[in-house]
C-alpha cells in the first residue's frame, strides 16, 4: 500500500457531521469508486461519525485514498476518547446498541467494509479501522512476510504534510525511509519529497550510502531529518541509520530497544563518520519509526493484545495519545 498523507476532519459535534461527510465524499470520488460503492461509503462515514458524537463524545476521522500493486481504495479511521467498549465483539453484532438506537451501527459498517477492525479500551476510548477497496478481491497481506503501514497527517491548518515514507522491494531487498522536512509547509513537503524521489532511485543498499546519497540530491532544499532502514532477505538482517530526531524503536516479544541517530541535517549538515547499526530480528517483532510530531515517551505496552491487531491501529493509538500537535505527525511501522 501506498504512503500518502491522511486528511483529518473533527467530529466533535453533530455541527461538524454534514462538513465532514461531504469532505470524505470528495476524496472517495477521486479513486474511481462506482456509484452504488461510493453510496456504501457514505454509510460508513455516516455510522463512525455518528458513532464518535454518541457514544465517544466526539473525536476525528482520518482519511486518504491509496493505491496497491492490484487495486485503489480508500481508508478511514475514527478516534475517539469516550468510556470505550467492554465487549467489541457483541456490540459488532447487528441490533447490539447501548443507547436505545436501532444498534445497526458497527454491523453495517462491518458488511459494507472490505476490511474493519475495532480496538477499544474502557475508560480509554475507541478506534476504528475500516478500508473499502475499488476491487474487493485486492488485500493487504504482507509481500515476503513482511508488513508495513504508516500513518501521515499535516499540522492543523496546513494543506501539504513535510513528513513522508516510502518502502522500496526488490528480490534481495526491502528498503525503509522515513523523513521530516524542516519545518511544516509547502517547502518542508518539498524537501521530503526530493527525499523519496532520491531514496527511488539509489543504487546503494547501506542505509549510511543511502542517508549519504540523499543528502546529495537535497542540498537546494531546506533539508530534512530521516531514517533509513535495510532488510537483507538473504541474511534475514536489519541494518539502520538515522540522522536528526527521527525516532527509532525494535519491540520484540522479550525486549524493545531505541535506537539513537546521528545529529545533523540531511542536505544541510550530515557527520562526516557515520555507521550501519545491524539489529538483531525476532519472528513478530515491530520496528517503528516516527517524527517528533509524535512525543519521545510513548508506551505501546499501555494498550492490550493490540499488536494481534492491524499495525495501523497501534499508529493510531499512538496518534491518540502522544500527539503533540504543533507539527506533522508521521509513524511508520513494519513487522516480520
Amino acid at each position: 500500500m501506498d504512503n500518502s498523507p491522511h486528511v483529518r476532519f473533527q467530529a466533535t459535534d453533530r455541527s461538524y457531521l454534514a462538513l465532514t461527510k461531504k469532505g470524505i465524499s470528495q476524496i472517495a470520488s477521486q479513486v474511481g469508486f462506482r456509484p452504488q460503492r461510493l453510496s456504501e461509503i457514505d454509510l460508513i462515514v455516516a455510522e463512525m461519525t455518528s458513532n464518535l458524537v454518541k457514544h465517544g463524545g466526539g473525536g476525528e476521522m482520518l482519511v486518504r485514498h491509496f493505491k496497491t500493486a492490484s487495486s485503489a481504495g480508500l481508508e478511514l479511521i475514527s478516534i475517539d476518547s469516550g468510556p470505550g467498549i467492554a465487549d467489541p465483539a457483541r456490540m459488532m453484532q447487528d441490533g447490539m446498541s447501548t443507547t436505545g438506537t436501532m444498534g445497526t451501527g458497527l454491523g453495517s459498517i462491518k458488511r459494507l467494509a472490505d476490511q474493519f477492525q475495532l480496538y477499544s479500551i474502557k475508560g480509554w476510548g475507541t478506534i476504528l479501522l475500516a478500508r473499502v477497496f475499488e476491487n474487493p478481491a485486492s488485500d493487504l497481506q504482507p509481500a515476503g512476510g513482511i508488513e508495513f503501514r504508516s500513518l501521515l497527517v499535516p499540522k492543523s491548518g496546513e494543506t501539504f504534510c513535510g513528513d513522508g515514507c516510502y518502502v522500496k522491494r526488490t528480490p534481495d531487498y526491502i528498503k525503509l525511509l522515513l523523513g521530516d522536512g524542516l519545518g511544516h509547509g509547502p517547502e518542508a513537503h518539498r524537501a521530503v519529497q526530493e527525499a523519496i524521489k532520491a531514496f527511488r532511485t539509489c543504487p546503494h543498499h547501506r542505509p549510511v550510502d543511502i542517508i549519504r546519497f540523499i543528502h546529495q540530491s537535497v542540498n537546494k532544499t531546506r533539508g530534512l531529518v530521516g531514517s533509513v532502514a535495510v532488510y537483507e532477505v538473504a541474511s534475514q538482517q536489519w541494518s539502520w541509520c538515522g540522522v536528526g530526531n527521527i525516532s527509532t524503536r525494535l519491540i520484540g516479544p522479550m525486549t524493545t530497544k531505541n535506537i539513537l541517530s546521528y545529529n545533523g541535517i540531511i542536505g544541510m549538515n550530515v557527520p562526516g563518520t557515520m555507521n550501519n547499526h545491524t539489529l538483531s530480528v525476532e519472528r513478530g517483532q515491530l520496528l517503528v519509526m516516527c517524527s517528533d510530531g509524535v512525543q519521545s515517551r510513548w508506551d505501546h505496552s499501555k494498550y492490550p493484545s493490540i499488536q494481534r491487531y492491524d499495525l495501523t491501529i497501534l499508529a493510531a493509538a499512538l496518534y491518540k495519545d502522544y500527539n503533540r500537535q504543533t507539527d506533522d505527525i508521521s509513524l511508520f511501522i513494519g513487522r516480520l
